[in-house]
């Protein structure tokens, strides 16, 4: 072969330099002929088996033999993949899809679609969803004549479903709607009462708001005993004080209710005595004379002062936990364990409202001054207020750790106070909608809370750790505790003019506070009074 002259390098010879040896050329081996390489194979593809199992082969220059067999494990791995995504898919198909709303025509939509209009133990909305899922399999499946075909029919009903106008609300009876409406009329006559009161204390200059808190606090800290009696031979569990304060009301675990004329319950006016079960509450009407009691034999009853028996309440289906008087003095309210609480009739004995909306039992329940609202607590430590003017839930307060047991409504008309078994006492403000004060009330949980019933100036709490506190109504500080009690504080009240606090006990006592000021001291001061509205 001869060389290339490419590869060849030739180099011609220099003059010679005195004292230097010649460079020899440089030699460099013979080419060598190219390295081969053997030719490049694919290496066989994996396909899925596909059409019941038939194998996809690899192209058509490879052998039928290049193949990977599936284990049946991986096998079942991918179908419960592909069911998956198909349920998948279907579920956002049913959620997009559109299902009609209304039972009957639920029922008439699975009918016509040949799937059984109702299983055992079926509610509504599972109904409702069955006939969603059914929709949307027929759908990605790709049979949408029977859809359509349902959807021809529903078209043909279409006018006929359209004279059908459901409401959005339960209906009442006619009497509910009159009540309705007195409440709102009395609670406008109120409102306005209460606002033109609260720009004149606030514009007149003679009216030192300032002057009056102090010394309503300073009242309340000089509360000292200042009677005690034995009230039955079971455990109290509440007490009331008649509008004019001239009358205290008491009742007890034996059912009997009791009247003690004051200022020193030594003297029994009436015993009130027609209850099966234990008496859990007693309340006075703001009106009137005649008050109400709660029971557990599940009624309520509406007595005048001298014993005589008016009306009787029955509806409860469970035992019944405290009653409320509304401001108006023609409606009662009563909570009880059948997770509802119930508005009546004075006048008629009628059960006007069933209000449903704890998903416990209802313990507590009280009426703003004004009268549009009402407060419910419960056993699911939840504090609900009611438009009572409308029937709606206008605020739910959580924040209670533990069942709600009372509730009270400030005399301004936006605070509520509520008490539970956390042992504390939160202070809730209706325009901001949130919690406005946490009290650590007590070492055992809170029985009654109760606002000053003029002003607002203090509130008194009761416990199970045998006291009774009196906080201040503008930060809430500690200001006065009463101990006296050797067992549990059940219930507590306040008269109309705030000199005396009467407060019942499971250990069978009534004991009445008073403030330990005299005349003298209120003419050195010049004579100044709470101002009081009757």
């Amino acid at each position: 072969m001869e060389p290339n002259n490419e590869d060849n390098v030739s180099f011609t010879p220099t003059a010679s330099v005195p004292g230097v040896s010649a460079i020899p050329p440089p030699s460099f081996p013979p080419p060598m002929a190219p390295i081969p390489h053997p030719p490049l194979s694919r290496p066989p593809t994996f396909r899925p088996p596909q059409n019941g199992g038939a194998k996809a082969s690899d192209s058509d220059s490879e052998s039928e033999d290049e193949h990977y067999e599936i284990s049946e494990e991986s096998r079942q791995v991918r179908e419960r993949q592909e069911k998956a995504m198909q349920e998948l898919l279907i579920k956002r198909r049913a959620a997009a899809i559109a299902v009609p709303t209304n039972d009957k025509s639920v029922r008439d939509r699975l009918r016509r679609l040949g799937e059984p209009i109702t299983l055992f133990g079926e509610q509504e909305m599972e109904r409702r969803a069955r006939l969603a899922q059914i929709m949307a399999r027929l759908d990605i499946g790709g049979q949408l004549d029977k859809l359509l075909q349902a959807h021809e029919e529903d078209a043909k009903e279409e006018v006929d479903e359209e004279e059908i106008q459901y409401p959005f609300f339960t209906e009442g009876p006619r009497e509910l709607r009159e009540a309705r409406i007195e409440i709102a009329k009395f609670s406008i006559k109120r409102a306005a009462v209460r606002i033109q009161r609260a720009k004149r204390r606030r514009d007149d200059p003679d009216e030192d708001v300032e002057a009056e808190t102090k010394w309503a606090l300073k009242q309340a800290k000089g509360m000292v005993l200042d009677c005690s009696n034995f009230g039955d031979d079971r455990p109290l569990t509440g007490c009331s004080f008649s509008r004019d304060g001239k009358i205290l009301a008491t009742c007890s675990l034996s059912g009997v209710t009791k009247l003690w004329e004051m200022p020193q319950v030594t003297k029994k006016i009436a015993v009130l005595k027609d209850h099966k079960e234990r008496a859990t509450d007693v309340v006075f009407s703001p009106v009137d004379d005649c008050l109400a009691t709660a029971s557990a034999d599940r009624t309520a009853k509406l007595w005048k002062p001298d014993g005589t028996l008016l009306q009787t309440f029955e509806g409860h289906l469970d035992r019944l936990a405290r009653v409320a008087f509304h401001p108006s003095g023609k409606y009662l309210g009563t909570t009880s364990f059948d997770k509802t609480w119930r508005l009546w009739d004075i006048n008629t004995g009628a059960e006007l409202l069933l209000q449903e909306g704890h998903s416990r039992s209802v313990y507590g329940i009280a009426f703003q001054q004004d009268g549009a609202l009402a407060a419910s607590s419960g056993l699911d430590s939840l504090a609900r207020v009611w438009d009572l003017r409308t029937g709606r839930s206008i605020l739910i307060f959580q924040g209670h750790i533990k069942p709600v047991l009372t509730v009270n409504f400030s005399p301004n008309g936006y605070h509520l106070a509520s008490g539970g078994e956390d042992n504390q006492c939160r202070i809730w403000d209706l325009r901001m909608r949130k919690s406005l004060y946490i009290i650590p009330a007590h070492a055992n949980l809170v029985s009654q809370v109760k606002y000053e019933p003029q002003e607002g100036y203090f509130l008194a709490t009761a416990s199970y750790d045998m006291k009774v506190n009196i906080w201040s109504g503008r930060d809430f500080s500690l200001v006065k505790s009463l101990a006296g009690h050797e067992s549990k504080v059940a219930s507590l009240d306040i008269t109309a003019d705030s000199s005396c606090i009467a407060t019942v006990s499971h250990d069978r006592t009534i004991k009445l506070w008073t403030s330990s000021s005299n005349d003298e001291e209120e003419e050195d001061q010049g004579g100044e009074t709470m101002d009081i509205d009757l």
